[in-house]
């Protein structure tokens, strides 16, 4: 068995196999709130003590059937349930209108995955409450995510394992106590992903212009770039020294870096431009 925190009752929850349930209240199951959710029920955690806040139909086919509730609104909650967790996983934009029918679940963490929102925030909609401010990523829905969070002073260790023990079912996860840094990690994790895309997306394009077929540089695209993040996952070295690694000197991959690296026009100053605008663009939605 793998107890991953002890409540303040003493009651041992866990992820993983165990006829004690951990509690979760998922509020919103679009793209990131399925992820999470399958990644629980992979995991081995029982559905009996999962409900699901989701008013669209896509998510009661596709938990309903596996024992998980699902409801369409808070006020459908049964009103005995009380969650350990209650996870807040809608939109930014409609936060503000859903966050406080839950503010009744104050022996609750409330851990929300909305890009842009402070803690203090949730903190008016939810009152002194335990709350953890959480920026996951979309390789997630792969398992392979990595999320960053920041607790408020009310989260204590076992809320904070609990929180620690949900989102490492998805990926990686890194804690900081220091707020102000959580655009920077948005621009550089959570809008990550894109500029990975990108990356393959334009690898691909170039690959045309030169000559190739669109289906072959697609493809040639898309498994270069997957594939060097694998190596570089699975590597110890840092990502300078596998770029060193596959770059002869006078060969072809240098002559190409001397372009995507050219002093004041390359890739690094692009790619440091590009984060701090999303870093300002963060603190204007907060």
């Amino acid at each position: 068995m793998d107890p991953r925190f002890r409540g303040d009752d003493e009651r041992e929850v866990y992820i993983q196999g165990d006829d004690t349930v951990t509690r979760v209240l998922l509020v919103g199951c679009g793209k990131m709130g399925s992820a999470m959710l399958n990644g629980w029920l992979d995991r081995g955690m029982d559905p009996a003590g999962l409900v699901v806040v989701e008013p669209g139909q896509t998510a009661r086919d596709a938990f309903a059937p596996k024992g998980v509730t699902v409801v369409e609104t808070a006020d459908a909650i049964a009103s005995a349930y009380s969650p350990d967790v209650v996870v807040l996983a809608v939109k930014p934009q409609v936060m503000e209108a859903v966050a406080p029918a839950y503010a009744k679940y104050k022996d609750s963490v409330f851990l929300s995955i909305a890009a842009g929102k402070p803690i203090a925030f949730f903190a008016r909609l939810l009152g002194d409450s335990a709350i953890v401010r959480a920026m996951p990523n979309t390789p997630a829905a792969v398992r392979s995510g990595i999320t960053v969070c920041v607790p408020n002073a009310k989260v204590d260790a076992p809320r904070r394992a609990a929180c620690q023990a949900l989102l490492e079912a998805v990926g990686e996860v890194a804690w900081t106590d220091d707020e102000s840094l959580m655009d920077a990690v948005t621009a550089v994790s959570g809008s990550g992903p894109a500029y990975v895309f990108l990356l393959a997306e334009v690898m691909a394009k170039a690959g045309v212009a030169a000559g190739l077929p669109a289906d072959l540089a697609t493809r040639l695209a898309r498994a270069t770039v997957s594939g060097s993040g694998d190596l570089l996952r699975a590597s110890a070295d840092s990502a300078e020294q596998l770029r060193i690694n596959v770059t002869s000197p006078g060969g072809t991959t240098a002559a190409a870096l001397n372009v995507l690296m050219a002093e004041g026009r390359g890739f690094d100053e692009l790619m440091t431009q590009a984060v701090a605008a999303a870093v300002t663009r963060g603190k204007e939605l907060a």
